[in-house]
């Protein structure tokens, strides 16, 4: 992030989508925007970028936006799509810039798959997206579902050899089902109107031996079905996760609690008929309306509390969320009441426990509450990976008030001989005896070592952008 203008905030930008100002230059009209036209404008002063088949004329929110004039121009006169999708998918960018829209892509012909049919590709045409995937998939991927009396069970056939419940996500609300099985950066849905209501209780077995994915929904009439339902446009399908689009549903907030001055740990309680787990190394998304406009952001699951050798239950997510007294959106999730609801997507994020799994030293650094996705991995760690021998947490803050569990740190350092965390402070009191300074190499020179010569190491990171940066480095 940048630092902003006065007057340029998000909640600036808000106002002026609302305010009525003609933000395209367009009075108001839709084009069809050809590739030519839109290469042309390509500058700060006039900036047009297309994400997912729509133009929008970014150039009035050059200045708001938190990631500077620069990373927007990367994209500017082309289509961002990919661009954007590496940096923030998460961005509800449709309602951000909705007063920005100059209209569609002009859409190409698309040239006839000659016997690729018959072959390794296939077509499908939906909601004027266009996905081409490999035949393979229907090797891998396939449905069924059968019944009884009282319960339906829909089975769907992975082959998939390292199946588990992380990878399994069930939302079941009404008579809408959706069922989506996670596959790397891929994933296969399964989304029906069902044909019955059913109740709010859902089941997932695994046979993690063959792959084989079982969701069980109990009916409530003991009535025979018929048809298992209508399914929707996205159903049995297999393609890449940024296609797909983010899911979200509504959680309750059920506690509120006070960590250190400005941070509260935030649990929220999964609907009914919702199966969910965030794997270690992964995140979610917060939505919420604020002045009318859908705000995303990014946060890390973390657990309730440490020492560890908790076990999820599955039905609870809980967040640490540093509440900034100028942070538009974590002021209104400080202002949510107990049993007010907010909307949690499906998890996202590209780590693999294997990381971890095949390492013998396991390095944390953290900065601030970049110490969120190091609470999982130290869990990991600690009670699941035998063949570590040090894990290090490295945690940098400004002052003692600041560090996030410290007191659950220090227990958990003593309750196990491999675990050593030490605290750095930037700006530490005159009494603070432990170290003092901000991430550099001669700090870590003193910190990063090897427990033997050849050892492999895992370094993991998270903090501000500079602080990250500079670790990196």
């Amino acid at each position: 992030q940048v630092p902003l203008k006065p007057g340029r905030s998000l909640m600036d930008w808000i106002r002026l989508t609302k305010s009525g100002k003609d933000l395209t230059g367009l009075k108001g009209r839709l084009l069809e925007v050809t590739e030519d036209e839109l290469s042309k404008h390509n500058k700060k002063e006039d900036c047009w970028i297309c994400i997912r088949g729509f133009v929008y004329n970014v150039t009035p929110y050059m200045e708001y936006h938190p990631g500077g004039e620069d990373e927007l121009m990367k994209a500017a006169g082309t289509d961002g799509t990919d661009l954007f999708d590496q940096v923030h998918r998460w961005v509800n960018y449709e309602s951000m810039l909705k007063e920005c829209l100059v209209g569609r892509m002009a859409v190409k012909p698309i040239a006839a798959l000659k016997g690729e049919l018959l072959g390794v590709k296939y077509v499908l045409i939906c909601s004027n997206k266009v996905y081409v995937f490999s035949l393979l998939y229907f090797l891998f991927y396939s449905y069924d579902w059968f019944q009884t009396d009282s319960l339906i069970t829909i089975v769907i056939y992975t082959k998939q050899k390292d199946m588990n419940a992380d990878l399994v996500i069930v939302d079941c609300q009404d008579k809408q089902l959706r069922g989506e099985i996670i596959m790397d950066d891929h994933s296969y849905l399964v989304e029906i109107d069902l044909d019955h209501a059913v109740s709010e209780d859902v089941a997932v077995n695994i046979a993690e031996r063959v792959g084989k994915v079982e969701i069980i929904l109990k009916k409530k009439d003991n009535v025979h079905w018929k048809n298992l339902g209508q399914p929707s446009e996205g159903h049995n399908t297999f393609i890449k996760r940024t296609d797909r689009g983010l899911f979200y549903r509504k959680c309750k907030l059920v506690s509120k609690t006070e960590v250190t001055h400005d941070t509260k740990l935030f649990c929220l309680m999964l609907p009914k008929g919702t199966h969910l787990r965030v794997p270690t190394g992964q995140h979610v998304y917060l939505k919420h309306i604020i002045a009318g406009t859908e705000v995303v952001k990014p946060y890390t699951p973390v657990l309730p509390f440490l020492p560890l050798d908790f076990q999820e239950d599955g039905v609870h997510i809980y967040l640490m969320i540093k509440i900034y007294s100028h942070g538009l959106f974590t002021q209104a999730l400080d202002h949510l009441q107990i049993g007010d609801y907010i909307s949690v997507s499906n998890p996202e994020g590209n780590f693999k426990k294997s990381q971890v799994q095949t390492s013998e030293d396991l390095l944390l650094l953290a900065g601030g509450t970049g110490f969120t996705p190091m609470v999982k991995l130290l869990n990991l760690a600690l009670t699941e990976v035998s063949c570590l021998r040090t894990v290090k947490l490295i945690f940098f803050n400004k002052t003692e008030d600041d560090i996030l569990w410290r007191n659950q740190l220090e227990q958990l350092a003593l309750k196990d001989e491999r675990f050593e965390v030490q605290f750095i402070l930037s700006q530490p009191s005159k009494d603070w005896v432990g170290k003092q300074g901000k991430i550099s190499p001669s700090l870590l020179s003193e910190f990063v070592k090897r427990s033997r010569r050849d050892s492999k190491v895992l370094i993991c990171i998270c903090g501000p952008a500079p602080f990250t940066e500079q670790g990196v480095q």
